[in-house]
């Protein structure tokens, strides 16, 4: 939800103004970004916590640091394979349920 003016606005209203109905190309491309740049925030924070630089965790998963620099900012996306590496590589788990 959103306040604008003293309204309250519905949030999917907002995003279907600005970037297209759900399953437009325009929608479909904001949510792609989106998703890069969520997933792209969760490992740069996940490596931070595990006090390791781009360039520890490149050589962990047997990447240079750019391309770790890449993931971090949301241009590049990784693999599942490469992305469940460095999931491995710092430490972590994923834990895959049903949705509710």
């Amino acid at each position: 939800m959103e306040a604008n003016n003293h309204q309250i606005v519905d949030y999917s209203a907002v995003l279907e103004a600005q970037y297209g109905a759900l399953g437009t190309p325009e929608r479909a491309k904001f949510d792609e970004e989106a998703y890069a740049f969520y997933t792209s925030q969760i490992l740069l924070d996940a490596r931070k916590n595990a006090r390791l630089t781009q360039e520890e965790l490149a050589k962990r998963i047997g990447a240079n640091k750019s391309y770790i620099s890449r993931i971090e900012k949301g241009i590049t996306v990784p693999s599942v394979a490469t992305f469940y590496r460095i999931i491995n590589a710092l430490g972590l788990t994923i834990e895959l349920k049903p949705a509710l």
